[in-house]
Formats: structure tokens, sequence, C-alpha cells
């Protein structure tokens, strides 16, 4: 059993705080970039403004993932307390809201050259489970988004919140939605009916959900929220929706590459 008590503060500059979940973002992003320039993106058309995507992709997960986390976990408590809403450093971040806030970015800079959404989408979705895993990491770092209570020997003791000890759920899904994930899609983007624009994003988005619909009865759900429809996490309701529009984009991309 471990005993968690990191701080969320990675280090100062002069008075400023830089905190792991910032530092989280901003690797994932590096990285992913990185990945999607040497390795993923083959197509010269897509390479060349792919730079220029990423600012697109920076302001679609912060503006996404914010307004995401307000709407669907804590919209009474913002109401109140508009001022919050910014400091996004300190959390607050909802996977599904950032991945509509990519989805829209996305379309909207495709439109711009005439090029299909998915090129793109689909490069974002081999290199997001990169993103995740930091994300959770950070999670577990904060003392966040934890488990429920457990004599596992793998538990933690979260000293932040109290003396029990919980599954640590944030490493869970670091593992599952990041590392497994990831080589998931890997294996999956070498198949020949894995090229058609769409099908690797339709994975990306089944695999995650599933992975998150299994890893939240694990965690404990949202204090202002509690359970919900039939006794699931709002995660769990969100996630039941993109995997229903994962398979449907699966299905509808295999049966293009059939014919």
């Amino acid at each position: 059993m471990f005993i968690n008590n990191f701080d969320p503060v990675a280090f100062y500059i002069f008075s400023f705080e830089i905190r792991w979940y910032s530092l989280s973002y901003i690797a994932g992003i590096l990285i992913g970039w990185i990945l999607s320039k040497k390795i993923f993106i083959t197509e010269a058309n897509i390479k060349d403004k792919f730079d220029d995507f990423i600012t697109y992709i920076i302001i679609g997960i912060i503006i996404g993932g914010r307004l995401g986390y307000i709407l669907f976990y804590n919209l009474d408590y913002y109401s109140e307390n508009l001022i919050e809403i910014f400091k996004i450093w300190q959390g607050g971040m909802s996977f599904h809201g950032g991945l509509v806030g990519i989805i829209f970015v996305s379309i909207l800079y495709s439109k711009k050259f005439n090029q299909s959404a998915y090129d793109y989408l689909d490069i974002i979705s081999l290199v997001a489970p990169i993103g995740i895993f930091f994300g959770r990491i950070s999670n577990f770092i904060n003392s966040e988004l934890y488990g429920t209570e457990t004599n596992l020997p793998w538990a933690v003791k979260f000293i932040q919140i109290d003396n029990l000890y919980r599954h640590p759920s944030q490493l869970y899904e670091a593992l599952f939605e990041g590392v497994i994930l990831f080589f998931i899609l890997i294996y999956f983007r070498r198949k020949s009916f894995a090229k058609t624009p769409g099908f690797i994003s339709g994975l990306f988005v089944s695999f995650y959900s599933v992975f998150r619909f299994g890893i939240e009865f694990f965690r404990v759900p949202d204090e202002q929220l509690g359970y919900l429809l039939f006794n699931f996490t709002m995660g769990q309701i969100l996630s039941s929706i993109l995997l229903l529009i994962g398979i449907y984009l699966i299905v509808s991309k295999y049966e293009i590459k059939k014919h």
C-alpha cells in the first residue's frame, strides 16, 4: 500500500506556482505534436498545415474542456463564482468537453482548406492517449478523481483527502485510457480497413468509452453530483453516448472501405 502526499505544485518561479496539472497538458501536447509530425502524418498537405492546427487544438482543449466541466459537472458553483471559471490551473477540465472542442476546431480548420476534418481527427486520436496519460498522472498527484475504498495491496491513502486506502483510479485510467489505448490504435492503424478517414477516430472514442465506463465503478463520483440515472456517474453517461457515436463511425467507415 502507498501513501500519496504529493504537492500539486511542481516548483515556483519567484512567487508564481507551476503546477503538475499545467505541466501535464504541456507535455501531452508537445509529445503528441512531435510524434504526429515525425511518425503519424504521411500526407504532405496535412503536415504543412499541422503546426498552425496545433494552436486551434490548444484553444479547443482549453475552452471545450473547461466549459464541459462547468456545464456537465459543476454549473451551480461556477454560476455563483464566475471568476473561478478562469482558474484552469487549479483543475476542473472535462475530457468529453475537450473532445467536443477538438472536433469543433478541427471542422473549422479543415474547412479553410477544403479538407476532411477526419484527416486531422485521426491524427489527434492516435496521440490523444499520451495527453490522457499525463493528465491522469497529474490527477493522481493532485489527489483528485480518487477511487473507492479497498484493501488491495496497491491501494493508496490520499493524505489530503482522508485516512482511507482507496483504488488509485487515476492510475487505472492512465494505464487503460493512456498506455493500452495508445498501443491498440497503433496496432489497428496498420490494417488496410483502418485507412478510411474517420475509422481511427471511431476506434479511439469507442475504446476510450469502454475503459472509462468500467473504471468509473472504482472511482468516487463527483461530490456535487453523486450517482445519477440508473445509478451511473456523469462520466459513465457521457461515455455511453460517446460509445454509440464511436460504434457508428467504425461501422459506417468500414462499410465505405468494403465498397
